[in-house]
């Protein structure tokens, strides 16, 4: 993907585009549980850029809901497939190459903004093998080639449901940094 994530967040986010959620839609989201209000508010945010991150959607966000976005990129890819499947897909540079990981450490997510960080240091060693081209045969190659990304998938594993509540409770105390609830 590559957006420089850091510089975006730099900037005084003057293209920042308000999100409304029924209040009625997360009340009864929030009803069924931490993943359900998170991915209402996930929904509506990527729902209001045409569904799609991209270089022209980012910068009508703001850092608090691409971090959003970038959280569940990271899930998403990791439960899929793990870390490698999560930088073969080309989503290093944006989780690995600006402040995520420091976000999730100001979320409350300390554990797993390490994890990120560990991330990081084989994204910066083995990323130019893991993004090259390949066939499917040599893509699973190398999850044998790079055992050492066992142990980061394996952690996130463990500490995914206490990351996602996490930032779920985040969310709800700074619901307005992220979406607009309409009565």
């Amino acid at each position: 993907m590559g957006y420089d994530f850091f510089s975006y967040l730099c900037r005084a986010n003057i293209h920042e585009m308000e999100v409304n959620i029924p209040e009625i839609k997360l009340q009864e989201a929030a009803g069924q549980g931490t993943d359900a209000f998170l991915k209402v508010v996930h929904d509506a945010i990527l729902g209001a850029v045409g569904g799609e991150v991209n270089a022209e959607t980012l910068p009508l966000l703001s850092g608090e809901q691409t971090t959003l976005l970038a959280y569940f990129i990271l899930r998403d890819e990791v439960m899929d497939g793990g870390f490698i499947q999560l930088i073969h897909n080309g989503y290093g540079p944006f989780i690995f190459l600006n402040p995520f990981a420091k976000a999730m450490r100001l979320w409350g997510a300390n554990e797993f903004s390490k994890l990120v960080y560990k991330g990081r240091k084989l994204f910066e060693q083995y990323g130019n093998e893991l993004t090259a081209e390949c066939t499917d045969e040599e893509f699973m190659a190398l999850f044998e080639k790079y055992p050492e990304f066992d142990d980061l998938d394996d952690a996130f594993i463990e500490m995914e449901e206490e990351v996602t509540d996490t930032i779920a409770h985040y969310v709800d105390d700074h619901l307005e940094q992220f979406v607009a609830v309409a009565k």
